[in-house]
């Protein structure tokens, strides 16, 4: 019975009613598609991280990563490549040269990480190839071929088939240069990776290095899950003792941070929208309370006790906010399912969020177990609105309320 009065109750006024239930629904709503916002803008800044600049797991040379110093390799890379990629989980191993060098065009010059890869086995490992926008990945076999970003690009102002030089440090110390044609230019989200990695083929920089075929600065491992980069680290770390193995949150610390800062924020920002919220169905409540004096005062006349008043004021509550809390994480999460797979593009924010390494595409993602605690917000915020209204309702004077017009 009370149920049934509860629910006509709220109807009586329906504007009122209306709006509160839309002001409940636009927060949820807010809540969920900021949240899914946020979860897809940090997937795919972790899935750029391995998939773009670390790999899933790394193996250097201990004194190597302290100073890149180009003497701190690894010698017998081959066979650590082949024991990584033999191990389950993983999807691809690949040596690299890692030389930090300059390099140059006819009009300008910069400070660059030369990153020198064979093809075949780097896209297992890196998606690179697949970001290309001008030329190719290696695709031909001419000597001397270089991969540089568009933003390097036009920081050297080439172009594609155009010559650079570059100048490092050979085997023995000595300063060496070598010229090489731009085969290909690509693009990724983060402008700062763009601006400083450029890639050539292992043989060639080791030839221009005076280097044998068997050693390394880098060996990258991508594994097909992130929660199995710690279980192939720890195999790896069995059999090379003396290397030095990290995944890629050691490699890229932030990335951890991330995962759990935007964790908290999340919670905070669910907390913040329903104390708003509150707020407003207090406000509404207490009108309600005040503007049915009479009315309340008759109940209390004719015998209903104030718990039964208190419980019909909650149900009041709680009606509305569950009716406008369903219609908000209803909606925001079928937004969500749907741009989650055709994405969201927020291209006039473009060059600000590659700035950072974050893509302008977002494809906005909302887990379930978020989807549940929007749901025990909203009862939780209808019951906490009710506490003050039904607390001066109870404390209605049956005698006064009755001769009041």
């Amino acid at each position: 019975m009370l149920g049934s009065l509860s629910w006509k109750n709220i109807w009586r006024n329906k504007l009122r009613s209306s709006i509160v239930i839309a002001a409940m629904a636009l927060g949820v709503f807010a809540g969920v598609f900021i949240i899914a916002l946020m979860n897809g803008m940090v997937d795919a800044r972790l899935n750029a991280i391995v998939r773009t600049e670390t790999s899933s797991v790394q193996i250097h040379h201990p004194e190597f990563l302290a100073n890149s110093d180009f003497a701190s390799r690894i010698p017998n890379a081959d066979e650590v490549v082949q024991r990584a990629g033999s191990i389950n989980n993983v999807l691809g191993a690949s040596k690299r040269l890692v030389i930090i060098s300059m390099i140059a065009s006819a009009e300008t010059n910069a400070g660059v990480k030369i990153l020198g890869v064979e093809p075949g086995m780097e896209r297992k490992v890196s998606n690179i190839w697949s970001r290309m926008v001008e030329g190719s990945y290696f695709d031909s076999n001419k000597k001397n071929a270089i991969v540089i970003s568009r933003k390097l690009a036009d920081k050297l102002k080439v172009g594609l088939n155009k010559k650079v030089v570059i100048t490092m440090q050979d085997v023995d110390m000595n300063i060496t240069g070598g010229a090489f044609r731009v085969v290909g230019i690509y693009e990724t989200d983060n402008a700062l990776f763009d601006e400083s990695n450029v890639f050539t083929r292992y043989s060639d920089l080791c030839r221009l290095a005076g280097l044998d075929t068997t050693q390394a600065h880098e060996i990258a491992i991508l594994v097909d899950k992130e929660g199995n980069s710690q279980v192939v680290k720890d195999v790896l770390k069995l059999d090379y003792p003396s290397l030095d193995i990290q995944d890629w949150t050691q490699l890229s610390p932030e990335a951890g941070y991330l995962v759990s800062a935007m964790n908290q924020y999340l919670y905070i920002i669910v907390l913040i929208i329903m104390l708003a919220l509150c707020f407003g169905i207090i406000n509404t409540m207490l009108m309600a309370v005040l503007e049915r004096t009479k009315e309340l005062g008759m109940l209390m006349a004719i015998g209903m006790n104030k718990i039964r008043i208190f419980f019909m004021l909650m149900l009041e509550t709680l009606y509305l906010s569950i009716t406008g809390g369903f219609i908000g994480i209803i909606s925001g999460y079928l937004l969500c399912r749907y741009l989650g797979k055709v994405g969201l593009d927020l291209y006039f924010w473009k060059e600000a969020y590659q700035s950072f390494g974050y893509s302008s595409m977002v494809y906005p993602e909302i887990e379930l177990n978020m989807i549940g605690f929007m749901a025990i917000m909203v009862v939780l915020t209808g019951l906490f609105s009710t506490i003050f209204p039904a607390y001066k309702a109870l404390k209605v004077n049956p005698a006064d309320a009755t001769r009041t017009k």
